[in-house]
C-alpha cells in the first residue's frame, strides 16, 4: 500500500497553535506528577505567592511581616498578589499542579512563537529537553512566575501584531517590573503606540492595587521597592546580575552609583544591541539580548530568571554557529556556581577564578552580547522596514 505524504495544508494544520499546545499533553501529565511528589519539599515561592493572595484577601497588610510557611517575605506590587488571588483558595498539592502545568504550557507556547517551523512532537522535544536547563528546572520546583511572564512577553512582542499589541509586556511588567526594559526595546525600535499600550497597562494595574489595597501600594512604592536587599542577599551565588558580580567581588553590596554606572552602561549596550538586530530584521534575537540586559540590569537577578537562556538557544541553534548553541546551552545545564562554596557569605572568599565561574550565566550573557556585536558588524545592510501600524 502506497504511503500518503502529508500535504502542505496538513502540514499547515499541524503547525497550529492548538495541536502544538495539545502534543505536549504528556508532558504536562508528568510535571502534574512530579509537582504532587515534590510538595513534600515545599514550592517555596509558590507559597509565599500565597501567603501575599490570602493576606491581600483578608485585608493585611502585604509588606508587614513574612510568610511563616518559609520565613520568606512577599516581594512584588499589590496587584501581583490580586492576581494570584486563586492561589490562596486552593491546598497546595493542587495548585502546585496546576502552576507547574501552566508553566509548562507557557513554555511549549515560547518554544512555538520563537521557533513556528517545529512541528508538534519537536516542540514537545524542546519542552522536555528544557528541563536540563537550571533556570527551567528551578523555576518549576520552586513554582516561580517567570516562565508564564516570559510567555506574555515573547507572544507579544514575536506573535502577530493585534490592536492591543503592548499590552501583555504591560501586564507583565505590572507583575514583576523588569519587563518595563522590554517598554524601551519598543521605543527603541519604532514601536510606540505599543510602547504606550504597555505604559498603560503598567499604570493601570498600579490604579487597580491601590484602590485594593492602598495602605500597601503606598508602603510598596515608596519604601519596598527602594530595598535591594529585602528579596535576599546579593551577594548570594545564584544572583547571576551585574549587582551580584560586584556585591561578591567588593565584599559587600555595591554603592548605589557604582553599581548604576556599571549596570547602567552595560545593560544599554546590550539593549542597544537588541534594537539594532530587531530594525536589521531578527527580532528574536532582538527580544533575546533585550531579556540579557534586563537580567544583567536587575538588582536581583536569580539563576531561575534566566529561563530567557530556552528562546536565546533556540535562535542561537537556527541561526549561528551549533557550537555556540551548544556552548550557551551547556553553561545553563550544569550551572557552575552551584560547585563553588555558596552558604554563610561564602562567596566573599571565591578566588579571581571562582568568581569567573561563579558569574557564570553573566559571563555567558556578555559573551552573546559580544558575539551579536560583531555577527552585525559582519551582517549585510539590514531590510527595508515593514509597514507598521504606527505609521
Amino acid at each position: 500500500m502506497t504511503r500518503l505524504e502529508p500535504t502542505p495544508a496538513t502540514r499547515d494544520h499541524l503547525l497550529t497553535p492548538g495541536v502544538v499546545l495539545a502534543a505536549t499533553g504528556g508532558l504536562v501529565l508528568v510535571v502534574v506528577a512530579a509537582a504532587l511528589v515534590q510538595v513534600h519539599r515545599g514550592f517555596l515561592d509558590l507559597e509565599v505567592y500565597a501567603f501575599g493572595a490570602r493576606t491581600l484577601l483578608d485585608g493585611g497588610h502585604l509588606y508587614a511581616a513574612d510568610d511563616p510557611a518559609t520565613g520568606l517575605p512577599f516581594t512584588y506590587p499589590p496587584f501581583a498578589a490580586l492576581l494570584m488571588a486563586g492561589l490562596a483558595l486552593l491546598p497546595l498539592p493542587v495548585s502546585a499542579a496546576l502552576w507547574a502545568a501552566t508553566g509548562v504550557l507557557a513554555l511549549a507556547l515560547v518554544v512555538h512563537v520563537v521557533r513556528p517551523d517545529l512541528a508538534p512532537w519537536a516542540v514537545l522535544g524542546v519542552c522536555v529537553a528544557a528541563l536540563a536547563l537550571e533556570p527551567v528546572r528551578e523555576t518549576l520546583t520552586f513554582g516561580q512566575v517567570n516562565l508564564l511572564l516570559m510567555a506574555l512577553v515573547v507572544v507579544d512582542l514575536l506573535g502577530p501584531r493585534r490592536r492591543w499589541s503592548g499590552a501583555l509586556v504591560g501586564l507583565a511588567a505590572a507583575v514583576k517590573l523588569t519587563p518595563l526594559v522590554f517598554v524601551v526595546l519598543l521605543l527603541g525600535t519604532g514601536r510606540w503606540a505599543d510602547a504606550a499600550r504597555a505604559v498603560a497597562a503598567v499604570v493601570g494595574a498600579g490604579v487597580v492595587g491601590a484602590l485594593v489595597a492602598p495602605r500597601s501600594s503606598w508602603d510598596y512604592w515608596t519604601s519596598v521597592l527602594a530595598d535591594p536587599e529585602r528579596p535576599g542577599s546579593p551577594a548570594f551565588a545564584t544572583n547571576q546580575s551585574v549587582s551580584g558580580v560586584l556585591a561578591r567581588a567588593l565584599g559587600g553590596p555595591a554603592p548605589t552609583l557604582l553599581w548604576l554606572v556599571v549596570a547602567g552602561t552595560v545593560s544599554l549596550g546590550v539593549l542597544a544591541l537588541g534594537c539594532a538586530w530587531w530594525r536589521r530584521g531578527d527580532p528574536a534575537l532582538g527580544v533575546g539580548l533585550a531579556a540579557v540586559a534586563m537580567l544583567l540590569a536587575s538588582p536581583i537577578s536569580w539563576s531561575h530568571h534566566w529561563v530567557w537562556a530556552l528562546p536565546v538557544a533556540l535562535v542561537l541553534l537556527e541561526r549561528g554557529p551549533r557550537w555556540a548553541a551548544a556552548g550557551w546551552a551547556a553553561v545553563f545545564v550544569l550551572a557552575p556556581f552551584w560547585l563553588l562554596p555558596h552558604r554563610d557569605d561564602a562567596e566573599y572568599a571565591w578566588s579571581p577564578a571562582q568568581q569567573v565561574v561563579g558569574s557564570a550565566y553573566v559571563v555567558a550573557g556578555l559573551l552573546l552580547a559580544a558575539g551579536a556585536a560583531l555577527a552585525l558588524g559582519l551582517a549585510r545592510p539590514a531590510r527595508p522596514p515593514s509597514p507598521s501600524a504606527d505609521d
